[in-house]
């Protein structure tokens, strides 16, 4: 499973409203070979499911996860922070056994 901070929950409601994304908009989280400690997180706005979707909602926010990022991300807390070391989501992952400075990379 993979919940929603409330933080994270209002940004999100925010931007879909902002952007004028249409009513069935999920947040699609997924993992990605790359950055200085071998994986990258991927997050982005999303409508269309595909094939092998993993589907969770936690605060009214539907999360939608391709099978194999799950792996990756189970147990993950997607939260959002607005401090003076940058502003945006985050993942508090127990899974990620190193995160690189950027906190955009890490490994298991």
């Amino acid at each position: 499973m993979i919940t929603v901070s409330e933080n994270a929950k209002e940004h999100a409601i925010q931007l879909i409203k902002n952007e004028n994304r249409p009513a069935n908009t999920f947040i699609r989280v997924g993992v990605d070979g790359g950055g200085c400690s071998g994986l990258m997180y991927n997050l982005t706005f999303d409508h269309e499911m595909k094939d092998g979707d993993q589907t969770f909602e936690d605060k009214g926010i539907k999360i939608v996860v391709d099978r194999k990022s799950f792996l990756y991300l189970v147990g993950t807390e997607l939260d959002y922070s607005g401090g003076i070391n940058g502003k945006g989501f985050t993942f508090i992952n127990p899974n990620a056994n190193r995160t690189c400075g950027c906190g955009e990379s890490f490994s298991v």
